[in-house]
């Protein structure tokens, strides 16, 4: 979204982010839109925010202030408000520098709808409560990547073909903190998976696994 692109060009909303091993090409810098539109989406979709106070604290939503918080992110799903003025009525500073580049994934060519997707880690804040919103995502969950797995083997809990992937990379981290670093230290190469057809059934594939 060009609102994406112009918060991240205002020194006044957004916390310049650094480029790292992750992203040596900048592909994620400031300018592009990517850090803010993952921002507005995981506040939209799933009630997170990750912005500083005036006090350059992590921003905190309690009881009191949570009604006003869904009312803007009310407005979002109906098209209305603005992000912009959302962070300039709570004086607030994105934290774009709390993402971590983790991975980037483009949708086979055959596929209908195409995404071209640039995914990040974060830590959640402590002192917020994650809500789904029932509009894009329609259940919520706190789970961690090898039990995911193991459910989704079972054939109990339905995951995307990038989150599978994902997931196993997650699965190796013992811990948040060493998850983030990881991730920093690691260049994220982009993944094409490609659809093909085998015993009279799609598949969806990585060009190095075998079919």
């Amino acid at each position: 979204m060009e609102e994406d692109r112009a918060i991240e060009a205002a020194a006044r909303l957004c916390v310049p982010a650094q480029t790292t091993v992750a992203d040596p090409e900048g592909r994620t810098k400031l300018g592009h839109g990517l850090r803010v539109a993952a921002l507005r989406e995981l506040f939209e979709e799933a009630n997170v925010l990750l912005a500083y106070t005036a006090e350059q604290r992590m921003l905190a939503i309690d009881e009191k202030s949570l009604p006003r918080f869904m009312d803007y992110r009310r407005l979002f799903h109906q098209q209305q408000g603005s992000m912009e003025a959302m962070l300039s009525s709570e004086r607030l500073l994105l934290a774009s520098d709390q993402l971590h580049y983790f991975s980037h994934w483009i949708t086979p060519e055959a596929s209908p709808r195409r995404y071209d997707t640039h995914f990040f880690l974060a830590q959640a804040p402590g002192e917020q409560e994650a809500m789904y919103d029932r509009i894009e995502t329609s259940d919520g969950i706190w789970i961690g990547p090898g039990e995911a797995l193991a459910r989704y083997e079972a054939g109990t809990f339905d995951l995307a073909f990038p989150t599978i992937y994902q997931l196993r990379e997650l699965a190796v981290f013992p811990t948040v903190g060493v998850a983030l670093a990881g991730s920093d230290q690691q260049y994220v190469r982009t993944q094409r998976p490609v659809m093909i057809e085998k015993d009279g059934q799609t598949q969806i594939l990585l060009p190095e696994e075998p079919a």
